[in-house]
Parts: C-alpha cells; structure tokens; sequence
C-alpha cells in the first residue's frame, strides 16, 4: 500500500509563535535545514502549547513522523502526545492519541505506528507543563476513508 505525506496538502495552526516560526514551516517538506531551525515551527513559551494539521478530509492515518531540530533545545520535542481525530474541542487534543515522544535526538526523525486511526486533524500536544514546542517537519501517511 502506497501512502503519501498527506500533511504537505493540509494547513497548520499552532497556539502562538515565536518570532517568525509559523506553524506551516513544519509542513514545507524540508526535515532538516542547518542553522538556527530556519524550516522549523516554534509555539511561544506557554502552558499546554499545541500544534494542529487540519488535512482538510477524512483520512486513516498509519504513520506521523517527527523531526526534530538540529541546533539545541532537544526537549521542545519531548514529551509531545500525537492526537488524531476529527474533533476541535480543546482546539483538538482531546482527541485519541497515537504516540508520546520520549527525547528526541537533535536532527533526528522518530515515527510512530497509528493503525489506521480516523482523523481530519492530527495535533502535537504537551500538556501540563510550560514549554515551547518545536517542530521541524511532521509527515503524516494515510489513505482516504472513500
């Protein structure tokens, strides 16, 4: 079965940003880019930051793959719960979870095994602690639900 990176036709939402690291650079095909995380998505510093790929469909997702960024701060990818599902309550990390990053090596790509769970929106959520979330590229891999 052939899947492609459905997230590269969806759009991104984060709770707030850092500068000028919107929630779309985690979705511009570029994993990994040398320097100061210049592809990435950074939420501010806040409690509870999340990030949202709104896929725009109906999809069964198999596999969503995190990038890291490569020049430090490696525990802004850690600690963050992978939510699928088709609701917006909670801005979407209510919904069932995936997978949880444990520490994520800088530059590093980890994946995480979905099964096929239904979902137009996959959130990266790290609740109860006051963190930025950092994200360099997201690859979520599905087929339609049609």
């Amino acid at each position: 079965m052939f899947l492609e990176n459905l997230a590269l036709k969806g759009k991104a939402v984060q709770s707030s940003t850092y500068y000028t690291w919107g929630a779309a650079n985690a979705i511009d095909g570029i994993r990994y880019a040398p320097g100061p995380a210049s592809s990435c998505s950074i939420t501010g510093y806040q409690l509870n930051p999340w990030w949202r790929l709104d896929l725009l469909d109906y999809y069964n997702i198999y596999k969503v793959t995190i990038t890291n960024r490569a020049d430090g701060y490696s525990e802004q990818t850690t600690g963050v719960e992978i939510r699928i599902g088709n609701s917006l309550v909670n801005n979407g990390n209510n919904n069932p979870r995936c997978g949880v990053t444990s520490s994520v090596p800088l530059g590093s790509t980890v994946s995480f095994s979905c099964g096929g769970m239904e979902g137009r929106y996959v959130n990266m959520y790290i609740p109860n602690i006051q963190r930025y979330l950092a994200l360099c590229e997201v690859e979520v891999y599905g087929t339609g639900n049609f």
